[in-house]
């Protein structure tokens, strides 16, 4: 690990690894939203959003190593990880009909599930909570969670 790698002092590893989850549902979105490459957005968040100080606050820092992983495999087995999804969702629901926000957060934990060995239930918390953080008001922190279990359950049996 490098020093540009390297969290801001004060912040704890899990809460740069919390950033860098929430980044790559970001950056995710905004890759399908604009039909950028991974190596354009992951320059512009890492150059531009990490630990970054604007009028509105501060940016927290990320975990770069883990943004990147996440953002490259989420795109490298978005294939795979996409029919996982679509068997967690209900047949009237599939991936391409649901809010690009919690695809791109499927496709983010996915990622992780796929190709990772973070445990199954930090990586379902830790998505539960951007869902929620996206969605304050609404039921999707339950139906993330639902969808999360059942995603985890077919990439990792072995954990249950």
């Amino acid at each position: 690990m490098t020093s540009k790698d390297a969290p801001k002092p004060g912040k704890t590893k899990t809460q740069a690894r919390s950033a860098a989850r929430l980044y790559a549902v970001q950056a995710l979105f905004q890759m399908e939203q604009s039909d950028q490459t991974f190596d354009k957005v992951i320059v512009e968040f890492l150059d531009h959003r990490f630990g970054a100080t604007y009028e509105e606050g501060e940016f927290a820092e990320g975990d770069p190593k883990l943004f990147r992983h996440l953002v490259r495999e989420a795109v490298n087995f978005q294939a795979k990880i996409d029919q996982m999804t679509d068997r967690a969702l209900v047949a009237k629901w599939p991936i391409a009909r649901i809010d690009p926000t919690l695809r791109a957060l499927f496709r983010a934990a996915g990622a992780e599930f796929v190709e990772s060995d973070t445990p199954v239930k930090v990586v379902i918390n830790e998505y539960v909570d951007i869902a929620r953080a996206f969605f304050p008001e609404g039921k999707e922190a339950s139906f993330v969670n639902a969808v999360l279990d059942h995603m985890a359950r077919e990439a990792r049996p072995e954990a249950f």
